[in-house]
């Protein structure tokens, strides 16, 4: 049996005017039995996860892997409609599973922690807490805000954004903590970090959205602002939030069809955890040295058999 060719599908648009239409559902359609598909969401250190897991499909279990480029809600729509069966990395969105779960439609399933454990805040680099010690604190930044000011946010300090379409409570922290800011997105995670690596270089102060697993993380020295730990419901109120991001254990999300195959693909998933360490390991290699998203992968899988070879179903370990 030949080994399937990965496919990679930029269907951000497509998927969405697809998973908004008013067709029927198509979860009952059964796949091609011999072809994962997978949501691409739009942040490195996901697509080393989907990568290195198209990688071990194809190569250790023959099957087709198609890559799906799509946002973070559309891949809940998507598989709702039945045209992904999997999203490998999923930061909380209680609200879809409500809707698509078991108490809604019925048509995705909680997959369990995935390993990696999610951390979003607002960090400032280290040469900046270090001028302003204080600064790492919410009265200590809502009196020095102005330190962030650039010529684009005028008399107000700049809080720098990330991607419009990640989680994000931002401006209504902003609001409930009564801070003198003006969010500036940057408008993806590639542009971002580009961003505040340039500013890093130049001793220049930024407090920017970020998050972890992160492979920049490692390379620049970062502090997270403390701010009011998160409550339950504190953060009803978009508008308005008077608390930090709670924190994340990662977890998968299938469509139900999917698990009820039961087939080697679906349990090879449902075995698979890594570390934040392994994911920022190989999201490096594709974001910082520059290598195709295909060749991270097989360096990684290459130099960790310990670590992926126990995720592989019973009859393919010894491939």
């Amino acid at each position: 049996m030949c080994r399937g060719p990965l496919v990679r599908i930029l269907a951000a648009a497509t998927a969405v005017a697809l998973v908004s239409s008013c067709a029927v559902r198509t979860d009952q359609l059964a796949r091609n039995p011999g072809t994962v598909r997978m949501a691409l969401n739009g942040w490195v250190g996901y697509e080393a996860s989907a990568e290195v897991l198209a990688y071990i499909l194809r190569e250790e279990m023959d099957y087709q892997v198609q890559l799906v480029r799509v946002d973070e809600q559309p891949s809940w729509q998507a598989i709702d409609q039945g045209v992904i069966d999997v999203i490998v990395e999923n930061w909380g969105h209680e609200d879809l599973m409500e809707l698509y779960g078991p108490e809604g439609n019925g048509t995705v399933v909680d997959g369990g922690p995935n390993g990696n454990e999610g951390v979003i805040g607002w960090y400032v680099p280290a040469y900046v807490a270090e001028e302003y010690p204080e600064i790492t604190t919410l009265e200590g930044l809502r009196e020095n805000t102005d330190v962030f000011r650039t010529a684009e946010t005028g008399d107000r300090g700049e809080f720098l954004g990330g991607a419009p379409g990640f989680v994000t409570q931002d401006q209504g922290m902003i609001n409930a903590f009564g801070l003198d800011l003006e969010i500036v997105f940057a408008g993806s995670e590639p542009a971002q970090i580009t961003e505040v690596r340039r500013r890093y270089a130049a001793g220049e102060p930024v407090l920017f959205y970020f998050y972890d697993p992160q492979w920049l993380q490692e390379e620049l020295d970062l502090v997270k602002v403390d701010l009011p730990d998160h409550e339950e419901g504190c953060d009803a109120d978009p508008d308005s939030v008077p608390c930090d991001y709670p924190a994340y254990d990662l977890n998968k999300i299938f469509r139900a069809g999917f698990v009820e195959e039961n087939d080697p693909a679906y349990r090879f998933l449902d075995n698979w955890t890594w570390t934040n360490a392994d994911q920022n390991e190989v999201a490096r290699m594709i974001a910082d040295e520059g290598l195709d998203p295909t060749e991270a992968a097989e360096i990684w899988v290459r130099e960790n058999p310990d670590v992926w070879r126990p995720w592989l179903p019973e009859g393919f370990g010894n491939r």
